[in-house]
């Protein structure tokens, strides 16, 4: 069929509308609206609806053309997949949509599903159709209506609602069988009960077919409407239990509550579709719009990508949360712990930079070294978590899925500025204390060994090479430093991230019960220890892993960037402190130059912060699907609350008193 334009619409169409295939007329509108684009596809749709309006013949061949083409087709087909994730596993899924577009399928015209997939076959074509309104659509429907013969949309709407009954039928059926999910029964073992809200929708479900199928007319959905109620806060708690710390998740899991809440709203819409004749119009736009858009996204892989990690990264950001409240500071005890736990960390940090110093110096090989390197910093993390010590940098990818809670918390995902200033505060404060526990005992205890070194030994511990080394491994100004101490910072948001998909997967896997039977611990541990370290290690495993692949990353980023010749190397605030202290006695540095190199680990630090926690913040903002609220509001909260008490930044404010807070109440004799 011709092109469509502006110019020859009228003539092409009254021309082609009697001999030409349907389905090629359809796809000459589609192509004339989508050659429009954004701007003018709207404009054009109301072009194709004026050119109707003026010419009723027109109208009336291609209306009656369209509802004996409905009539001739297979419609039933659509009304279950278009929209609706397949039964396949997620992966399948993807290397099907993967396979499907560099090797697209042959299209069955008689099949409506493939119409609409022959029809809309441009992943961009979301774009100019979301400038079409509900309305335009439902102008247009309503015309063809109007004029077209009662005989022929008689038999059009008897043979739709065959099609649709019998999608009802087996939808019903397929949330019932959704139910016995073992990836469901585990986050809820009380589907295993024959009443679920699924079982008891299908029930109903089976009158209402039945009742139409004896030639009912009118049906009261009641109880129907009672029994999707209780089946979306069924989805609902599924949802909640796959994406909260306790249960674990997987991409299976999402695809599979995704595939469900599909089904569920296909459901109700057809059985709304059916019983509300007042309505039908509306209700019918409002499925085609669904199915159109289902067609645009049927073969799109980021689709299915967005629709199906998203629950998985939540899971894994709210263990990471759930980690993070554990680093906020919001009283004095918390803040001594605080700093009583940093400088524990500072004391294994001063010794772990230490060991680095021993390997360096022992010649082997840029990979042994490099590798060596990793375990000390891995094996070192652990350490400090198992003794309950602190690494300041580790904090934000933990703070910031708290704060990003705290966001979701607020009505339409925006954020009361006054309580996210006061925990960005908190955490500021936590920051401040936990890097000054660890930096200072890290300097201090460094300075003490390498001064002890150089009385015992008469010279000192490293040599005016490594000296000179160390102090320009943390100058900023000639440098890459803070370049590499951002790549640190990347490091520190993956750990973040690690920490919490090992944590979810702990859950998701029941890890303290597995651990509890398995064959190798049964033999080398009694009963007891066994479940005590069970229930360690569950909930530890993310901790312990993300710390260990952390170090692993810092060890070994270097090398890659050296077998790259990319400028990859890393700079941690902790450890460069401590690589100051040994450095400045080792070379008997003056005071400035001192202040000078902590000026240099401070900025380190400030790098290693920030880049960590605007990445974790982002990703926990995403994988809850909510966002800021204006940020300049935010950062005057801050200013309005700091200036009333600047001392709050880095020491906990006095909680008011109950008299303070009610002056004019009086205590009761």
């Amino acid at each position: 069929m011709k092109k469509l334009t502006t110019q020859n619409l009228h003539s092409v169409l009254n021309e082609h509308i009697g001999e030409a295939d349907f389905v090629s007329v359809l796809n000459a509108l589609i192509r004339f609206l989508r050659a429009g684009g954004r701007k003018n596809a709207a404009a054009r749709f109301d072009h194709i609806l004026h050119t109707f309006k003026q010419d009723e013949a027109l109208c009336r061949r291609f209306s009656e053309r369209f509802y004996r083409w409905m009539t001739q087709i297979h419609v039933y087909p659509a009304l279950i997949k278009l929209g609706i994730f397949s039964r396949n596993s997620f992966g399948r899924e993807m290397i099907d949509r993967i396979y499907e577009r560099f090797s697209p399928s042959y299209k069955d015209l008689n099949n409506l599903l493939e119409v609409f997939l022959y029809l809309f076959n441009s992943q961009y074509d979301d774009r100019w159709l979301s400038t079409i309104s509900l309305r335009q659509w439902l102008n247009f429907y309503e015309l063809i209506q109007r004029h077209t013969a009662e005989p022929v949309l008689q038999t059009a709407s008897r043979q739709l609602s065959e099609s649709r009954i019998r999608a009802i039928e087996i939808l019903a059926i397929w949330v019932a069988s959704e139910a016995l999910q073992p990836e469901f029964i585990r986050l809820a073992p009380k589907l295993l009960e024959a009443d679920s809200a699924f079982v008891g929708l299908q029930r109903e479900t089976a009158k209402l077919v039945e009742y139409y199928r004896d030639g009912g007319q009118s049906y009261d959905t009641a109880h129907l409407e009672v029994m999707f109620d209780q089946c979306h806060t069924q989805v609902v708690y599924l949802r909640r239990r796959g994406t909260g710390a306790g249960s674990g998740s997987s991409i299976q899991v999402a695809h599979l509550l995704e595939r469900l809440q599909q089904t569920l709203g296909r459901l109700k819409l057809l059985i709304d579709l059916q019983t509300q004749q007042e309505n039908s119009n509306r209700l019918v736009i409002k499925l085609m719009n669904s199915m159109i858009y289902a067609a645009v996204e049927q073969y799109s892989t980021q689709h299915l990508r967005k629709s199906s990690i998203r629950m998985l990264t939540r899971s894994i950001t709210e263990n990471t949360s759930n980690h993070g409240e554990h680093y906020i500071t919001r009283n004095r005890k918390e803040y001594l712990n605080m700093l009583y736990s940093a400088a524990g960390g500072g004391v294994v940090i001063a010794l772990m930079a230490l060991h680095k110093i021993h390997i360096t110096g022992l010649g082997l090989g840029e990979f042994a070294t490099a590798f060596l390197s990793g375990l000390n910093y891995g094996l070192g993390f652990m350490l400090i978590h198992i003794l309950h010590f602190t690494v300041a940098t580790k904090q934000p990818a933990m703070t910031a899925a708290s704060f990003a809670e705290q966001v979701e918390l607020n009505e339409r995902g925006r954020a009361v500025d006054n309580k996210l200033a006061k925990l960005l505060i908190d955490v500021c404060r936590s920051q401040s204390v936990a890097v000054f526990g660890n930096v200072g005992v890290a300097v201090l205890l460094a300075g003490i060994i390498a001064a002890s070194y150089a009385l015992q030994t008469g010279h000192p511990l490293l040599d005016a090479e490594s000296t000179a080394y160390q102090f320009k491994s943390i100058d900023v100004f000639t440098q890459p430093t803070l370049w590499y101490a951002a790549i640190a910072g990347v490091w520190l948001f993956c750990s973040g991230i690690i920490a919490g998909f090992f944590d979810n997967r702990a859950d998701y896997l029941d890890l303290r019960r597995r651990l509890t039977i398995n064959p190798l611990l049964r033999r080398l541990l009694p009963a007891k220890a066994r479940s005590r370290f069970a229930v360690y290690l569950h909930q530890h495993y993310g901790s312990l892993m993300g710390n260990f692949i952390f170090g692993m990353l810092l060890g070994l980023t270097g090398f890659f960037g050296h077998l790259l010749d990319l400028p990859l190397d890393i700079r941690h605030v902790a450890f460069s402190s401590a690589n100051l202290g040994y450095a400045a006695i080792s070379g008997e540095v003056g005071v400035i130059a001192f202040m000078y190199g902590m000026f240099g680990v401070l900025a380190i630090g400030t790098a290693n912060l920030l880049v960590s926690f605007t990445l974790a913040l982002f990703v926990a903002l995403r994988s809850r699907g909510t966002r800021l609220g204006s940020l300049s509001n935010i950062l005057k909260s801050i200013w309005l609350q700091v200036k009333t008490n600047p001392l709050q930044l880095v020491y906990p404010p006095q909680p008011e008193k109950a008299e303070d807070k009610n002056p004019g109440e009086q205590k009761p004799q």
